[in-house]
Parts: structure tokens; C-alpha cells; sequence
């Protein structure tokens, strides 16, 4: 399955009030995750395989490292906890790096929320305004992740352009 998104990551000292907001907004809250993001060296993009207790994805994505909202074009294959798939990509590819991570979800509609404490570099909020199936459009995606970058107040200064791989490394 192929998506689109607009995205942002940024630091972020202020979870309490991050939930506040999307608690007021009726966010649908999907629960905490223990997510371990394995990323392998590859040519190109970014390939990891996310193991947590709600969402085990194998993650093939390309993306600007630029701050502020950037798209993403990304590929999910679900995968299976306790597979093969992990040893056989490890043998094949090596291991880049491990982020080890809590990460709260929520959604409201298309957008999805991240409330991320990472291990090793702090806490940060990621936004997503995802297109799954081609329908909504760059401009919509990007006005809905920059209306929820001003509703949070997120200063630009807090933006970071990578991902959590890159500042690990």
C-alpha cells in the first residue's frame, strides 16, 4: 500500500498541553505504543521495520530533509510480530540503527498524531496529514498540517528536518 503525507516532526516540552488540544478537538486517541523502529542500510529512501503492540509495519519511505511540512511517499507492507522478516533483512542489509521509542496515536479524520518520547534524544509531536488513496491532495494535506503546527503552537525553531535515525546516527 502506497500514501502520501505532509508531515512535521518537531521538540516538543509540552505533551500535557498537546493532549489538551487534541482531546478538545474530539481526537480519536488509538492508545501508547512501545514502538522498535529497525532501519537498514539501502540505495535509497529509508526502509525500516517497526515492531510495537499496535502497529508492525515493514516501512519503505522517501522524504526531503528540509524543516517544516515535507512530503512523504510511503510504502507499508504489515508484518507479522515474531516473523522471520526481521532476521532475513538484518542478514541481508545490516542494521543502520535502532530507535527505540513510546508514542502516543491519536487521529482526528486523515490526520494522525504522534506524542513521541525517544529514547536517548527526548520528546517530540509529529503531525501526518495522510492521503491513503489519492483523493484529498498535496494543498489540503498541507493546510491541515500547517493549521495543526499553528493550533500547537510549534515554533519554527522547533522543526526538524530528519528522522529520528539521522539524529541517533
Amino acid at each position: 500500500m502506497e500514501n502520501i503525507n505532509i508531515e512535521i516532526k518537531a521538540k516538543s516540552n509540552c505533551h500535557d498541553k498537546i493532549r489538551e488540544i487534541l482531546k478538545s478537538r474530539n481526537a480519536k486517541f488509538i492508545g501508547v505504543d512501545h514502538q522498535i523502529d529497525t532501519y537498514f542500510h539501502v540505495n535509497f529512501g529509508r526502509l525500516k521495520l517497526r515492531e510495537g503492540r499496535i502497529e508492525n509495519h515493514l516501512i519503505h519511505y522517501i522524504r526531503e530533509d528540509k524543516g517544516g511540512p515535507k512530503q512523504s511517499n510511503i510504502t507499508l507492507f504489515k508484518s507479522d510480530p515474531g516473523s522471520s522478516l526481521k532476521e532475513i533483512l538484518t542478514k541481508a542489509l545490516g542494521v543502520l540503527v535502532v530507535v527505540d521509542k513510546e508514542r502516543e496515536i491519536y487521529f482526528i479524520d486523515n490526520v494522525k498524531f504522534h506524542v513521541d518520547t525517544v529514547k536517548e534524544l527526548g520528546t517530540f509531536v509529529e503531525i501526518e496529514a495522510i492521503d491513503e488513496d489519492g483523493c484529498i491532495g498535496k494543498e489540503k494535506l498541507l493546510e491541515q498540517c500547517q493549521f495543526f503546527i499553528g493550533l500547537f503552537k510549534i515554533p519554527k525553531k522547533d522543526l526538524i528536518s530528519v528522522s529520528y535515525s539521522d539524529l541517533l546516527l
